[in-house]
């Protein structure tokens, strides 16, 4: 099937250019050229979709969600009352959900019973609709940690949110046995969080050595890792036990920055869950320790990210979609954030496409328009990097050159 889009403003996501008359040729999946409409030639036997009134960009990536959830209050008492085929009904909703929003890949930051890998198989055989997906199946962390249950000591535990280890051999064992389940790469808990119970979000959870010993893993079968990781010990113990991307790191200091910046490390800085937990307060129906943590943990933020910035770092797209009053189709907002906190409109853009592309070893398939990528595409009626707003509200979707939006 071949496909011609007449693109009106037009952004690659190669660089920072935006390009006005531009012809997309798709055949099947793939991206075959990129011509200017001047050029383009004779379109007849290609079947022609005009967004010669839109600004079309490369489909977006969302480099941490949860498919598990979507937006409670307080969503651990309900997943553990769930059946695992309930979670992944659910969480094939809100994963086409994403899609919906223009996100046509998503990297699931971690799940319960491996039904990340569940919902990406069937959306991969074409048995249900959604984004591409790469996931992190059950994230690893310590006794007490970020993804313990907390459930009752006399409660006996058949399916814990995340697998429990206390030494870097029983670390090694958890990387191989989510690698033997279909994971993409490797998520760790590296440091106590907001929502989780009885830790602190700038203390430290898994050691150097067991971090360690868990990315070797990773890193002997070419994958990547991503650390959970709010504190500052804990951060740059991440950093150097080799992990890819620091996820939140709302707590770093200037040394971890700096190492960030020295490793090559990726930062993605989820601003939206902490802010929408403020937002939302107590009278939303949070935790009052959880307010407490998030007011906490994004006091420096600000500073920070524009530290990163300064520094340049690797910063991607991340939201933490799922987290209290932060739905799935509804993490665009992260991009208005990220700029409030000192980040250039375009290079949002690029965080949520090339950079994210790079961070999941995927670029030579997605993140930008270029002959030879997936034909995954989205547009939106005006300008976003003129008014981040725009990307709220998402027109057009072609994901691997199927159509599900265009409006």
């Amino acid at each position: 099937m071949l496909k011609a889009i007449k693109c009106g403003m037009f952004f690659s996501a190669v660089d920072e250019t935006v390009k006005n008359d531009v012809v997309v040729l798709i055949e099947n999946n793939l991206i075959k050229e990129v011509k200017n409409a001047s050029e383009a030639g004779d379109l007849s036997g290609y079947e022609v979709i005009d967004l010669s009134n839109k600004f079309v960009m490369p489909g977006l990536i969302d480099a941490h969600v949860h498919v598990n959830m979507n937006g409670e209050p307080d969503p651990m008492p309900g997943l553990a009352l769930q059946t695992l085929g309930t979670t992944a009904l659910k969480s094939a909703k809100n994963a086409e959900t994403d899609l919906m929003a223009g996100f046509t890949t998503i990297r699931d930051e971690g799940a319960t019973g491996f039904t990340d890998i569940a919902v990406r198989d069937a959306i991969n055989q074409g048995i249900i609709i959604g984004p591409r997906m790469f996931c992190s199946g059950i994230a690893i962390g310590t006794t007490g940690g970020h993804c313990d249950s907390h459930y009752s000591p006399y409660i006996e535990e058949k399916m814990p949110f995340g697998q429990i280890i206390d030494s870097p051999d029983e670390g090694r064992k958890a990387a191989r046995y989510t690698f033997k389940y279909g994971a993409d790469q490797i998520k760790i808990m590296a440091t106590g969080g907001v929502m989780s119970v009885g830790d602190e979000p700038g203390a430290p959870d898994v050691s150097y050595e067991e971090m360690k010993a868990i990315i070797d893993v990773a890193t002997s079968r070419g994958r990547i890792s991503s650390a959970h990781a709010h504190g500052a010990v804990g951060i740059k113990n991440a950093i150097k036990a080799g992990i890819t991307s620091i996820e939140h790191g709302m707590m770093i200091d200037d040394e971890g920055l700096e190492m960030m910046a020295e490793y090559g490390t990726y930062f993605i800085p989820t601003i939206i869950a902490a802010y929408n937990i403020i937002q939302a307060g107590i009278a939303g129906g949070i935790p009052a320790e959880a307010v407490e943590k998030a007011t906490l943990v994004l006091k420096n933020h600000e500073k920070n990210f524009k530290k990163a910035i300064a520094l340049g770092i690797n910063i991607g797209f991340g939201t933490d979609a799922a987290t209290p009053y932060n739905k799935h189709g509804e993490q665009t907002r992260e991009f208005g954030l990220m700029n409030m906190f000192g980040m250039e409109p375009v290079q949002t853009l690029l965080a949520a496409t090339k950079v994210n592309a790079k961070l999941l070893k995927w670029e030579n398939k997605v993140g930008s328009i270029e002959p030879g990528k997936l034909a995954d595409i989205v547009a939106f009626d005006s300008n976003p990097i003129e008014d981040l707003k725009v990307m709220n509200n998402v027109s057009f979707v072609m994901k691997d050159g199927v159509v599900y939006k265009n409006k």
